[in-house]
């Protein structure tokens, strides 16, 4: 025992296969294997090497079914299956092996055996081409290894090229003449894939438009768009033989001209119809309609009648008697008013009617009336030294006079009171009024037709 757990101290160095690098060498046979990886490290053909030593019957047979999981610019990762045999002495793991193509050496990936069936290398250079194979160990030593069929290449991974277009580019982008065109268009792509645009088809003109493409994005830079900018762009990815492509449609518009010609139809009544053609340039976009617009010759202002009026015909109504027109039609689209009208040269002159007024005789009406009181007067309570006023309204005509009593004594010119009339209003203020001054009080109306009174009771209450 003590031997034995002694000899492990010297195992564990380095070997050029990694084939016999194992962590815990339980018997004495372990000495004289490591002489042999070093005879076949430099032969690249590991399975022809392995097959001497040591006895079939104590070494596993080669792993199964060794696969390559996935790839990345800087690693990789390989998988196996156990082998079918694991020999006689049990299996202690598994050793991973690369070759640099063109080379005979091969060199271990993991020191000692490592009892998985999956694992990946790290930190590799873009490049990198090497063949791997992998060994099942056991203490008798290492079996035959099972070697990948083809290469691994480390190279940048493909990233299929694909184009975000905005949300507001996947309709008809409208400009004004002379407005900046600036369209950032973002895509993905790796390594950065090579753009390029097209305008109907052609090779974009690099007077027309500016193109400036980065990493993430291409950006198309118009600074100062004229309609015949417009038109069909398409942006074009290009990326080792793939391919993606996005379409953008570009309308630049201005405003429209005037009518091509105006006349004056008709004039009947208080109408007139008119008739025009539409404008030979529509500003490179539909027309919104037409704004119709008269003017009398007195004011000469413009007035409007009609906006955004479709048809090329109209009568125009309500003019008024007497008052000569003239008539201006203006075309309009998204980008407003044409800047000039179509005006008539004729003039539309709404003339008189020969009508004869007949008059009728008027019949005067009499509206005399004798007084009558429309609103009485009201009981009312007072309190002494707080002046109150009473209510009442009277009709008559002529206007009639108006005379206030006191339990039927007459109280004009009494400072006491102060008699108001307006507009068929009586109002009659008692000003501080005490408890002597409770009593009946009436309104008079007296006209030449006749009169009318009304009374209450007015009570004053004393103080407790």
């Amino acid at each position: 025992p003590e031997e034995s757990a002694s000899e492990p101290t010297k195992v564990p160095t380095p070997e050029a296969s990694g084939e016999v690098a194992a962590p815990e060498p339980p018997r004495e046979e372990q000495a004289p294997q490591p002489q042999e990886p070093v005879t076949e490290a430099p032969d690249p053909e590991a399975p022809t090497a392995a097959k001497p030593v040591p006895p079939s019957e104590d070494v596993p047979s080669a792993p199964l079914r060794l696969t390559v999981e996935d790839v990345s610019d800087s690693s990789v990762t390989v998988s196996w299956e156990p082998p079918e045999k694991l020999g006689r002495l049990g299996l202690q793991g598994y050793v991973l092996e690369l070759c640099e193509e063109g080379a005979s050496e091969w060199v271990p990936v993991n020191a000692r055996p490592m009892m998985v069936t999956q694992q990946t290398m790290r930190n590799l250079a873009l490049g990198d081409k090497f063949f791997l194979r992998v060994a099942a160990v056991s203490s008798a030593g290492a079996g035959p290894p099972a070697v990948l069929d083809q290469p691994i290449h480390i190279q940048e991974i493909i990233e299929a090229p694909k184009i975000r277009v905005p949300r507001h580019l996947r309709q008809t982008y409208i400009r004004q003449v002379g407005e900046a065109v600036n369209l950032q268009i973002p895509f993905q792509g790796k390594p950065r894939p090579q753009a390029s645009w097209t305008h109907n088809g052609q090779a974009l003109d690099s007077r027309q438009a500016t193109v400036r493409t980065g990493d993430q994005d291409s950006i198309l830079f118009i600074r100062k768009a004229q309609r015949s900018d417009s038109g069909h762009y398409e942006l074009t990815l290009q990326l080792e033989g793939l391919e993606a492509k996005a379409a953008i449609d570009i309308l630049v518009i201005e405003q429209p001209g005037p009518p091509s010609s105006i006349r004056l139809l008709d004039v009947w009544g208080c109408n007139a119809a008119l008739e025009w053609t539409p404008p030979q340039d529509t500003g490179n976009t539909e027309l919104l309609g037409y704004t119709v617009q008269k003017a009398d010759k007195k004011t000469g202002q413009w007035f409007t009648v009609l906006e955004r009026y479709h048809p090329t015909t109209c009568t125009i109504s309500n003019l008024i008697v007497g008052n000569t027109y003239s008539f201006r039609v203006f075309s309009e689209n998204q980008c407003g008013l044409s800047t000039s009208a179509a005006v008539t040269k004729e003039l539309a002159h709404i003339k008189k009617a020969d009508i004869a007024a007949k008059s009728k005789g008027f019949i005067e009406r009499d509206f005399s009336e004798a007084p009558s009181f429309t609103q009485p007067l009201a009981d009312h309570t007072s309190t002494p030294g707080y002046s109150t006023q009473l209510f009442c309204s009277v009709r008559a005509s002529p206007k009639p006079k108006i005379i206030w009593m006191k339990n039927k004594m007459d109280i004009q010119g009494d400072p006491k009171y102060r008699a108001l009339s307006e507009q068929g209003v009586c109002t009659l203020e008692i000003r501080k009024p005490s408890p002597f001054d409770s009593g009946v009080y009436t309104c008079k109306a007296i006209n030449v037709l006749g009169e009318a009174s009304v009374d209450c009771r007015l009570e004053v209450k004393g103080e407790s």
